[in-house]
């Protein structure tokens, strides 16, 4: 099953249109806070990836706090994923990417790796982007603390 979540109820309902046309089983968009809907998620649920694709990088200093990747939401993730599960990060503001790829690199419970994007499929964010960057983390497993960091588009 494939989730997607956004707190903007405008794109949740192009994404249904859009679903609606397609047929797509096993595709389902819900209105939501992502922090909220990790606070409900049965612990049973594991994640086998997570895209964050283009959050808002809530530019202003004093705004931070409201970003997406934080310590305590990769903290509500990692308790839903196993060994396999990837975090696909992709973002055209540089400063919020270099912030993801500090407080990933921080976290004890996920590494940054070298892997390559699983599949291209063009955004609407995506290509009213001039460019953007992409990282990949995986989960920390006891004992590793190797640290291996991907900057590339």
């Amino acid at each position: 099953m494939c989730v997607g979540i956004d707190i903007e109820s405008d794109r949740i309902e192009r994404a249904m249109r859009k679903l609606e046309r397609a047929s797509v089983a096993h595709l389902h968009f819900l209105h939501a806070d992502a922090n909220l809907f990790l606070d409900i998620l049965p612990a049973a649920a594991i994640f086998r990836d997570i895209f964050i694709l283009f959050p808002d990088p809530w530019p202003k200093k004093r705004h931070h706090k409201h970003r997406l990747i934080q310590p305590d939401f990769l903290e509500k993730i990692r308790r839903h994923a196993d060994d396999a599960t990837r975090i696909f990060f992709r973002t055209d503001y540089n400063p919020y990417f270099e912030d993801a790829h500090d407080t990933i690199e921080r976290h004890s419970g996920w590494q940054l790796i070298d892997a390559p994007w699983p599949f291209e499929h063009e955004t609407v964010f995506q290509s009213r982007a001039k460019y953007f960057r992409s990282l990949v983390a995986q989960p920390r497993l006891p004992g590793d603390i190797s640290f291996t960091s991907v900057t590339g588009a």
